[in-house]
């Protein structure tokens, strides 16, 4: 007879074995390629971490500290020990080093401006920008996110619903990006891994995480198609995706974009003349730090 140890144990392989298969057949990892992975301190990118250097891929781990109080360093915390256990480097990017104050501040800042930022729009269009920044000066190949099923499968709804195809076009496993080389291509080796199932391996492995949500995502419009998909038959989400990859060579014909450009204010690839994250820093500051950072460099 079967024991619980003995269908926990057989969990644990199943989700290492899903992830390596996904590696594999999508092609995500080469041969010799140094990889970024994106870590939280959450339940999701400290699985993908894991299970990456236990598969022997060679690993370094980027995080950016947003500052949203207890949360973020209890995080930070967190993916401190997991990484020291694991030998990995570990490169904390801050976020007020960089745009003057925590997300929290910047949102209140813009708020009292009468610019309605969400917090998700905040803290998400910088990191990202920090993050590419950061993979290029370390030289990583790519950088590995921990969006799992259920991420990709909200994200594939929110861009239908807003008529956004063009942004669909941009997901998979790994994501359809410019060509250009200044942009550091993402991989989702956690593609095919329902949000609860992460939970359970994640249980299951013992990980010093935080299993709650971020604090500040209660204004996610995400949360509205988290709440549908949780509502829904949980085959719904699978079926979402695989909508999705079957028409993705056709998307990605139709919205196949041009050369891209520079930022005119910080110098990082834009395909407008300020990026998203000058045009955010702008209308903080009047005028964005990166622009003396880009100047100076």
């Amino acid at each position: 007879m079967e024991t619980s140890g003995d269908s926990e144990q057989d969990g644990v392989t199943t989700f290492e074995r899903t992830v390596a298969e996904t590696i594999r057949e999508h092609r995500l990892i080469a041969s010799g390629e140094r990889i970024g992975v994106a870590v939280s301190g959450g339940k999701d990118s400290t699985a993908l971490l894991y299970v990456l250097h236990k598969l022997g891929y060679d690993v370094e781990a980027l995080t950016v500290d947003v500052e949203i109080g207890c949360y973020t360093k209890e995080n930070l915390k967190n993916i401190e020990k997991v990484c020291k256990s694991l030998n990995v480097p570990l490169h904390v990017i801050s976020y007020r080093e960089h745009f003057g104050g925590s997300v929290c501040y910047v949102k209140s800042v813009l708020d009292g401006k009468g610019h309605n930022f969400t917090s998700c729009t905040l803290c998400g269009v910088p990191r990202r920008y920090l993050l590419n920044r950061a993979a290029r000066e370390l030289g990583v190949s790519k950088i590995a996110l921990g969006h799992n099923l259920d991420d990709e499968a909200q994200a594939v709804l929110m861009n239908l619903f807003r008529n956004r195809m063009d942004l669909n076009a941009r997901l998979g496993p790994l994501p359809g990006g410019s060509g250009d080389p200044r942009f550091i291509p993402r991989i989702k080796p956690l593609y095919f891994i329902p949000e609860k199932t992460v939970a359970e391996y994640s249980k299951a492995m013992d990980f010093p995480v935080h299993y709650g949500r971020c604090p500040c995502s209660a204004d996610a419009s995400r949360n509205l198609m988290r709440k549908f998909l949780e509502a829904a038959d949980p085959v719904i989400a699978r079926r979402v995706v695989d909508g999705l990859l079957a028409g993705l060579p056709a998307l990605r014909a139709r919205f196949k974009g041009g050369p891209i450009g520079s930022c005119e204010r910080c110098g990082e690839p834009s395909s407008t003349s300020s990026c998203r994250t000058c045009q955010l820093l702008d209308l903080l500051y009047g005028e964005s730090p990166l622009v003396q950072q880009h100047s100076s460099a």
